[in-house]
Parts: structure tokens; sequence; C-alpha cells
């Protein structure tokens, strides 16, 4: 018996094609190199400031070599890694912690814009996954980011080894996410309340962030005298007065982060045991000579101002509360409820971020902890808006509710089956013609009347349509004419003779 060979059609997969593999290996390297060329702007742009203010310093002793090790410690601080002077009065190391968040915005929107590219600049060739585009610009941006800590070692600002482990990834992989995010065109989750919570969110953060800005801007106009003594105390010559005014202006959003502290309730550190709260100063506060801090609030208890600062809280609440009001008409109010919890949560992460990142530490004793306190903000943030937004969110929908006008809703037309076509029944020759049916009068609509009226031929029906048959009136039947007399028919059936009788004769014989 021979040996059957059996011949099966083969379709390889877009996969397993050699250039598709390419393309997409080729996509990903372009990623891992905008991810490198992200961090290499972004470290380079800082050098050029740091060694334009060091050729200007008047005293320039560091070199050049102390400047890029100085912009080296400054670009791993922008990532939120935590820094350690080793150039202190005391001898003892001390950690620098608190990053300038606007100087966060430099590499952040680098690395943001590096993800979006990958995945916007492949038009209809090969790209790579979100996964893979946020893997391979982190990837490359890491790269870049371990030879810098590596090099920052051997200065006078080294990382914190535990800190750089943890929050370079976590600020390079949030800022890709966010680019492709972006690159997908910002979805929001399918579910509606989700969605509704996550831009509630997005106002409520927006208005408390806004209002701490404002809270900080009054407080420092209040005190513009001690914020410039500070100021001049500080700055002697042209180019470290231009150095202060460039970090207090990076430190402005870490100061609209405390002021958004502060309006909450918990407030924020002035050194170990020392925290300012709308109550009062509680605590020796250690502040160090700068420009900002002369705006904090003075020791003793709180006033009117200060307790005004509540202000601020309330005002996102009832925004976050009104946007998931307005939204929810058609819900229930479990739901509506449901929705602000939901949003209080996300808001309480965001402010909880914000926090970390705007305080940290300042030294090793009393600077120990400087700033807000993560937790502790974040979770007076799910508070307020738990506590405060579910009953505006519930009178908002209640109202919006009420003003609706109920829509007017113009019912279908009942599907009336036809009736079976009757057969014509003939009518008896006594009765006259069939009386034709009257039509009945379509009645008028109030607009139609105004307009002057319809004419009643109009609502006929057209001849290719089919319609009922009129409704037959009822007949009376003629009268019936009268039975005709029952006569008695002849029998011819011959009857049978009754049997004589003794008196009866007998009849006669019949004769032959």
């Amino acid at each position: 018996m021979g040996r059957v060979t059996q011949l099966t059609e083969h379709t390889p997969s877009p996969t397993a094609d050699p250039r598709v593999r390419g393309g997409r290996s080729a996509a990903l390297a372009t990623a891992v190199a905008r991810g490198g060329v992200a961090a290499g702007l972004g470290l380079g742009a800082l050098a050029v400031l740091v060694m334009a203010a060091w050729i200007s310093s008047p005293y320039p002793d560091s070199g050049p070599g102390g400047a890029l090790h100085t912009t080296a410690g400054l670009w791993l601080l922008a990532h939120g890694v935590d820094l350690v002077r080793t150039e202190t009065l005391t001898g003892v190391p001390a950690p620098l912690g608190v990053a300038p968040l606007l100087l966060m915005a430099l590499p952040g929107w680098l690395a943001h814009r590096a993800a979006r590219d990958t995945l916007e600049s492949a038009g209809g060739g090969p790209r790579p996954s979100a996964g893979g585009a946020v893997t391979a610009v982190c990837g490359g941006y890491l790269l870049v980011a371990a030879g810098v800590v590596s090099y920052a070692a051997n200065g006078p600002l080294p990382a914190d080894l535990p800190t750089a482990v943890f929050w370079l990834p976590a600020t390079v992989g949030a800022a890709a996410g966010l680019g492709v995010w972006t690159a997908h065109g910002r979805p929001l989750p399918e579910q509606e309340h989700a969605a509704v919570a996550l831009r509630s969110a997005g106002t409520a953060l927006v208005a408390l962030i806004g209002g701490g800005a404002a809270l900080f801007g009054a407080s420092l106009v209040w005190h513009a005298g001690a914020a410039q003594q500070s100021f001049a105390g500080l700055a002697g010559e042209w180019t470290g007065q231009v150095s202060v005014l460039l970090l207090a202006v990076a430190l402005l959003p870490n100061a609209a982060v405390w002021g958004a502290s502060y309006g909450l309730g918990p407030g924020f550190a002035l050194g170990a045991g020392a925290s300012a709260t709308p109550l009062g100063l509680a605590g020796t506060a250690a502040v160090p000579p700068f420009p900002l801090l002369a705006a904090l609030p003075a020791q003793g208890p709180g006033t009117w101002p200060h307790w005004a600062a509540v202000a601020v809280p309330l005002v996102a609440v009832l925004l976050l509360g009104g946007a998931v009001g307005r939204s929810a008409r058609t819900w229930t109010g479990r739901e509506a409820a449901l929705t602000v919890l939901l949003a209080a949560w996300a808001c309480g992460a965001a402010v909880t971020l914000l926090a970390a990142a705007a305080g940290g530490p300042l030294g090793s004793g009393r600077l120990s902890a400087f700033g807000p306190v993560w937790w502790q903000t974040g979770a007076a943030t799910v508070l307020w808006c738990a506590a405060l937004g579910v009953p505006a969110a519930l009178g908002v929908r209640a109202w919006v509710r009420r003003g609706a006008k109920p829509e007017r809703s113009v019912p279908e037309p009942e599907a009336v089956p036809l009736a079976p076509l009757a057969a014509p029944v003939p009518a008896p020759a006594a009765a006259g013609p069939a009386p034709e049916p009257t039509p009945v009068p379509v009645p008028l609509t109030e607009e139609e009347d105004d307009e002057g009226g319809f004419e009643p031929y109009d609502y006929l029906p057209a001849a290719w349509e089919r319609t009922p048959p009129p409704p037959v009136p009822p007949r009376k039947a003629p009268d019936a004419p009268p039975a005709p007399e029952q006569r008695p028919t002849p029998d011819t059936t011959p009857a049978s003779e009754p049997p004589p009788t003794p008196d009866s004769p007998s009849p006669a014989p019949a004769e032959d």
C-alpha cells in the first residue's frame, strides 16, 4: 500500500509576515529612541539654564563640572526624586524633597509627547499597541535616567536611591500613559456614570487648586512687605535676583496646592510639631527665609479671614454636586449618590498625588516634614465631596426634574385588524336599493381650524389603499307571504278492512 500525502493549503496570518514583524519591531525601536530623546531634551534645557546662571554668577567657584552635577540633581528632583545635600553647615547630609511642580511640567510634557507621537506618526503602517508604546518610551527614557543617577552620585546633590527607584518609573509611566490616551482621542469610559464621575471630579479638582491659588495670592498681597524684605535679603546681585525669582515662579503650583490643603482643613506642616490650619498656627514653625513663605499665617489662633478659607472646598464640592445632578436627570437617587461617591474618590486620589508631590523634607531635623500631609489631605477631600456632594447632587437633580417640561408624547395609532370581506347578501326583490353609506365627518384640529380647515375629501383613502368596507346597515326583513292552506291529499294506498262484526251483514259473494 502506497503512502498517501495530504496537501493542505496554509494561509499565513498577518503576524507571521516578516515585513509586519519587522515593521512593529522598527516602531518599537523608534519609540525607545523617542523616549531617550525626550529625556535628553529635558536635561539639555535645564543644563542651559544652570550654565547661564553659573556663567553670570560673580562667584563661579564650583566650575563647569559642579554646574553639570547640579543640573543632573535638579533634573532628578523634577521627577519627584529626593536629593541628599552633602554640603551642609553641620556636615551631616540632609534630604531635599520639595520638588517645584512647574519644573516637573517640562519632563512630563516631553514624555507625554514622545508616547503620543509614537502612535500618531505611524499612519497606516504597523504601530505598537498602547502598552507596547508606553513600555518602549519608558524604557528609552529610563536608560538615560539611569545614567543621570550614576552621574549625580559623584556630585553635591546625589539622588536618594529608594525614591529614585519608585518615582522615576511612576512619573514617566504616568506621562507616557497620558500621551497614549491623548493619541486615542482622550476617551472616557463607556459607562455613563463613570464618565460623569470623572468629569465632575476634574471640575472639582480645578476649582480646588484654583481656589488654593487665590488664597495664597491674597495672603501674599497681605504680607507684601515681609515678602519684599525676604527677597531683598536673599538676592544681592541681579543674577541672584533672577535665580530667586525663577525658583519662586517654579514653586507657585506648590503654593496653590498648599492653599487648597489649608482650605480643606488639614493644612500643612511647617516643620516637625508645627502645622498651620484655619483654626490657627500650632507649634513653633521652622521656616527658612524665602519670599513665598512670608505669606504664611501668623502665630496664634485663626480669625474670620482664616476661617473664610473653607469657602474654597465648599465651592468645589457644590460644582461637583451640580455637575452630577444635571447629568442625573433620568437616574434614580441611588445612582446619583453612587456617582458622587465615585467622583469623590477620584478627586481625592488626584489631590493625594498632588499633595505628595508638593511637599517633602527640607532637612533631617525640624524640617523633616514640610508641606501638606498627603494622606490627611486626600482623606479630607473625600469627606468633603461625600458629605456635601451627595445632598447637592440630589437637590440639583430634583430641581432639574421639577423645572423640566414634560415632553408631549403622541400615541401611535393602534393597529386595527381588518375585518374579512363579507359575501354580498342578495336583497329580496321587494326591498328597494340599498342606501348609500353616509360619510363620517372628520373632526378638525385647532391648527387646521385656525387655518381655515380642510375639505373632508382630503381625508378619503386613496385608490390603492385597502380600507375596510363600510358597515352594512341592518335591513328589516319583508313580511313573509301567508302560508297556503294544507289540503288533504287522496290516499291511493288501499286501507285494510276492519274485521266483520256479528251485527254487520256479510258481504255478498261475488258472482261468477
